[in-house]
């Protein structure tokens, strides 16, 4: 299966309008490791989780298949950015305390990732794959966001996209589960960085492709009475996450 690049077009904007994860999501998966010697993170995009990892793991190896991403990603002295696929990590066997995969799991060839997976985890590892849902602002703004999300750009999301409309519950997890606690992003953003955000969805750029306009002004003009005027409005992303661990066979 080919490396399906959704992003690399929108690879400038990625890294400025992206929500950060919150720190604790890194740590818990540290605590869980078996050790805190190498962290793989996957699809690293920009490198933010990656560069969240290596505040707690001696080295992060961060792959991703696009090099329009690895050209933005975010320096760190104990991060090493590389441009492999999920199906081909590069590391060697038994060498990885943690696997990660942050908002990404759902574009990958999961038949061939898993055993990637299995590969390179040393016995105890730990897989995190997660993701987070549309952010929730007030029932005002959120209208606003699920008709342009369903409505406007709706028929070209990429079909992978139901596993993050299921909240990854339906994403195949052929691992020892682990019960995962609660995370929640918040964000604090402009009008500006909110049409930012939404600027980096797959949709949005196979909307722009298709139909020869952006779907972005109209949304705006929506949007600009509900923001307070050169101010900010509070926003949640619920993160859903699946962890596991590999046992020795």
């Amino acid at each position: 299966m080919a490396f399906k690049d959704h992003f690399s077009r929108q690879a400038a904007d990625y890294g400025q309008f992206r929500p950060r994860y919150p720190p604790e999501l890194a740590a818990h998966i540290a605590m869980l490791a078996p050790s805190r010697a190498v962290a793989l993170d996957v699809a690293t995009g920009n490198g933010q989780a990656a560069v969240d990892l290596a505040a707690h793991f001696d080295l992060v190896l961060a792959s991703d298949g696009s090099a329009a991403q690895l050209g933005r990603a975010e320096p760190h002295e104990r991060v090493r950015y590389l441009r492999h696929t999920a199906e081909r990590l590069p590391v060697a066997t038994q060498a990885a305390d943690a696997v990660v995969a942050a908002q990404a799991a759902h574009w990958f060839d999961l038949p061939r990732f898993y055993p990637e997976v299995r590969r390179v985890l040393r016995p105890g590892g730990i897989v995190a794959l997660w993701t987070y849902e549309l952010f929730r602002a007030g029932a005002d703004v959120d209208r606003v966001i699920d008709a342009f999300y369903s409505g406007v750009v709706g028929r070209y999301w990429p079909p992978e996209r139901r596993y993050v409309e299921e909240g990854y519950r339906t994403l195949p997890f052929p691992l020892e589960e682990l019960t995962a606690p609660p995370f929640e992003l918040v964000t604090h953003w402009s009008l500006r960085q909110v049409l930012g955000y939404l600027g980096t969805w797959s949709a949005v750029d196979r909307f722009r492709a298709a139909e020869g306009r952006d779907p972005l002004p109209a949304v705006a003009e929506s949007l600009a009475p509900l923001w307070p005027p050169d101010g900010s409005r509070r926003l949640r992303w619920g993160i859903h996450l699946r962890l596991g661990r590999v046992t020795p066979i």
